[in-house]
């Protein structure tokens, strides 16, 4: 159809002409109501946002001399922020004479990783800071 008689058309339907597709050879243009093609293509990108969720960072933290029921409960809830799909920060504070033996909270660290190292991938590696070891993972897939 040519361009004078497609705006035509479109002024005695009342509607507007719409440019579909540019690149193609002729142009594409649709009659239709613009106002509600932008209604709705607003529509669809607030459906879109509603759906993305942001990442969380959830944070666990462990003390040195942890008993090994308190460790399996921590372990577990991490499993299940990972599970959930959140980043997980894990910190491991020295209270005291502690900080003496940093070896001892990296030997923690490893077991904390070997733990986790079916749903979850180290993100930054364990640091001593100051009176605190810290680390991050983010979940597998």
């Amino acid at each position: 159809m040519k361009l004078a008689a497609a705006c035509q058309a479109a002024q005695n339907a009342h509607l507007d002409l719409v440019l579909v597709s540019e690149n193609s050879n002729p142009p594409v243009c649709r009659i239709m109501d613009f106002g509600k093609l932008l209604y709705e293509q607003k529509k669809k990108l607030k459906e879109q946002k509603k759906n993305q969720q942001a990442q969380k960072v959830k944070e666990i933290k462990f003390r040195l001399h942890i008993d090994t029921h308190d460790y399996e409960v921590k372990l577990n809830h991490a499993k299940e922020f990972l599970g959930e799909g959140n980043k997980l920060r894990v910190t491991i504070t020295f209270k005291g004479r502690e900080l003496s033996h940093p070896e001892m909270g990296f030997e923690l660290v490893t077991r904390i990783t070997e733990d986790l190292a079916e749903i979850a991938v180290v993100d930054a590696p364990a640091k001593l800071l100051g009176k605190n070891i810290n680390m991050s993972f983010n979940p597998k897939g």
